[in-house]
């Protein structure tokens, strides 16, 4: 009969993670485990085996480190996370190409748990969605479309209300004491969605063109450069600094699209455009935007719920998408995808 492994999971994780490359005799010695060495080792090759950490080096030399894959996506405090300023953490400050080129390909985003939640959800929406007229379920995406818009734009900073927002798509009337550019951002989101809307197969499958066309719709008529850039450009409240020339931008975004467009599941496709449009950075403005559009056209296109983002706070929003650029960890962004992904199936169908 197997021995069963008595330890504490998650403090032997949390210390290699905070000591990368460690022995065995240092976990037990920082840890100050009441185990013997030979039941830590066990411990550790549990873990090993379920690629939570990864041995480096044999027997004697034998070093500990955790696994990319569970790095990317162990829970993170957020509130603990920045306390520390902007040059106090340690971040990865560079792009990472093997996020694109082989960590997502050998991993599932959603546990088995979450994807069952998520299914039930997207039942639920379709569910709802075939009792409605045509003219209901049109009302419905409209009132989602605007709520989408303002949030969208309020996460960059627009300081139109959603009843402003709902003003100027509904009677082209803009608000007192906001500026042009500011209604503009709006109705762009808006035609950006009509149009992903009407066309629901040209997102599908996602292509660097099908993106760049997406971008020019949600720029329009503002001061901002349509074209992939080819400079450096700075991330807010973030030392990470993302590709900086034009042609790996372009071969970036060219693996993006083969990544995404190898997924089978939607939910997949979805989160990971949300997040590595905004990763990669190819424009000089409005790649979050972009990602949220394109992200929400991907949804529409295999007949799934679009997410408003309604109730997510501007804030906590840009905080998990830092820990994305600074950890390359999703599992923030992940609880607000999946928070929204429930708050639209229950609000708007």
């Amino acid at each position: 009969m197997a021995r069963k492994v008595s330890y504490n999971r998650d403090q032997i994780i949390h210390f290699i993670s905070e000591h990368p490359l460690c022995s065995s005799q240092e976990i037990m010695a920082g840890l100050k485990m009441q185990i013997s060495i030979a039941t830590l080792k066990r411990a550790l090759v549990d873990l090993g085996g379920k690629g939570i950490i990864i041995p480096v080096g044999e027997k004697k030399k034998r070093r500990y480190e955790i696994s990319k894959s569970y790095q990317i996506s162990i829970a993170v405090d957020l509130e603990k996370y920045f306390q520390k300023e902007i040059d106090e953490r340690v971040i990865l400050k560079t792009f990472n190409q093997d996020l694109i080129r082989d960590i997502f390909y050998k991993i599932s985003i959603f546990s088995k748990v979450e994807l069952h939640f998520l299914s039930d959800l997207q039942q639920t929406f379709k569910s709802n969605a075939m009792k409605l007229s045509k003219a209901s379920f049109d009302l419905e995406m409209e009132r989602l479309a605007i709520d989408l818009s303002w949030k969208s734009s309020q996460i960059e900073g627009n300081t139109y209300s959603l009843l402003e927002t709902e003003r100027l798509i509904k009677e082209k009337e803009t608000a007192s004491g906001k500026t042009r550019d500011e209604a503009t951002m709006l109705l762009n989101h808006k035609s950006a969605l009509d149009f992903v809307i009407s066309q629901p197969n040209y997102l599908n499958p996602l292509t660097v063109s099908s993106i760049e066309d997406i971008h020019s719709l949600l720029v329009k008529d503002l001061n901002i450069s349509r074209n992939i850039r080819n400079n450096r450009v700075g991330i807010s409240g973030t030392n990470y600094t993302p590709l900086d020339n034009a042609f790996q931008i372009r071969e970036a975004l060219n693996e993006m699209c083969e990544l995404i467009n190898s997924k089978d599941n939607v939910f997949e496709k979805a989160f990971l455009t949300l997040i590595l449009i905004s990763y990669i950075q190819p424009f000089s403005d409005g790649n979050k935007r972009t990602a949220r559009i394109i992200s929400n056209g991907l949804l529409i296109s295999h007949h799934y719920c679009p997410i408003s983002f309604r109730t997510i706070d501007s804030i906590e929003y840009k905080k998990a998408m830092l820990v994305f650029y600074e950890q390359n960890n999703f599992a923030p962004f992940k609880k607000i995808f999946i928070d929204q992904f429930e708050f639209a199936v229950s609000t708007y169908f």
